[in-house]
């Protein structure tokens, strides 16, 4: 067995992607804006470094890491799309790889997410298919959602992320091509879905993420409006707050982290992890970041990050 850090992994992709990333662009009133909101709430104790993955063959190795989630346990689970490796990884806490599975089931592996009772659920971007596993990686449902355009351009034309509601509800987010969020039974029926393309309340430009607080909101990163929206989980509309383009949400009990970055710039920028009061919206507390686009915050505390800046996954923790 040979040792992989993030770093290690991605080397071979990191030129070829900061060469393809425009220069910043000149920050517009906006940027000034949130970038002022950021910096008058408190920097958080939490040192990010890269993850560390231990994979079991010689010749596998790791493709951008969509998204991450973990376990009440410390199991951490990464979903990616390089063909050398399994798209779902489950590590331990050292980083070792346990188990992995799911080469032949997806197009474009989205998020991943796992649920109260410790299932593992992915998304499909292309084939929109959303599928939960049990911890073992056996396949327990498999929802197909359907409703994609016929062309899928690039493989980016399908569901995004999953939420849980109390009552064993999904909540998934459908955003590439369409602008809904649909809401199925545990075991896959559908209820309804509500949202349609646009700027207004209800609306959305892509809906890249979807968490659940523990009052039963539900939270939408509206991505390319630059917003997250709150809808309670007929629909309605509760408002929204404008912290940048929001990648991924991860409802931590009282609170919403967002991985974010200025709307103006491009994709992977330079921006932020937020912590945010979901009694007030307002910042709690933040620490830098790049590349965001999945995180999950742990059990402990720590937070993880992918792709992370030039696709190196991190993990933030507790200053000592």
């Amino acid at each position: 067995m040979r040792v992989l850090f993030a770093g290690v992994l991605v080397c071979a992709l990191t030129a070829s992607t900061s060469a393809q990333t425009p220069a910043p662009k000149p920050p517009d009133a906006a940027e000034q804006a949130l970038r002022a909101l950021v910096a008058a709430a408190p920097r958080l104790p939490l040192e990010a470094a890269p993850l560390v993955v231990m994979l079991p063959a010689p010749d596998a190795s790791l493709g951008m890491v969509s998204w991450v989630s973990s376990d009440a346990g410390g199991t951490v689970y990464l979903l990616q799309r390089g063909d050398k490796a399994d798209p779902v990884i489950a590590l331990d806490r050292a980083g070792k790889v346990i188990r992995s599975w799911g080469k032949g089931l997806y197009r474009m592996p989205h998020a991943i997410r796992v649920d109260p009772q410790g299932n593992v659920w992915t998304t499909d971007a292309a084939s929109s298919h959303v599928i939960e596993f049990s911890p073992n990686g056996q396949v327990l449902l498999d929802i197909a959602v359907g409703g994609q355009p016929a062309s899928c351009p690039n493989n980016f034309c399908g569901t995004t992320d999953i939420a849980f509601a109390p009552n064993g509800h999904l909540f998934i987010s459908d955003g590439y091509a369409n602008a809904r969020i649909l809401e199925f039974t545990a075991d896959g029926h559908k209820v309804r879905e509500w949202g349609t393309p646009g700027t207004g309340q209800g609306q959305f430009v892509l809906p890249h993420s979807i968490q659940i607080d523990r009052a039963g909101v539900v939270y939408v990163a509206d991505r390319e409006n630059g917003r997250v929206q709150r809808f309670d989980q007929t629909g309605a509309y509760l408002g929204e707050w404008t912290y940048g383009k929001t990648f991924g949400l991860q409802a931590d009990g009282d609170y919403m982290w967002l991985a974010t970055q200025p709307s103006g710039q491009a994709n992977l920028s330079p921006g932020w992890l937020l912590k945010v009061d979901t009694r007030t919206g307002k910042i709690a507390g933040w620490v830098p970041s790049a590349g965001n686009h999945g995180m999950n915050v742990m059990a402990d505390g720590s937070l993880l990050l992918v792709p992370g800046p030039s696709l190196v996954p991190q993990a933030y923790r507790r200053l000592r």
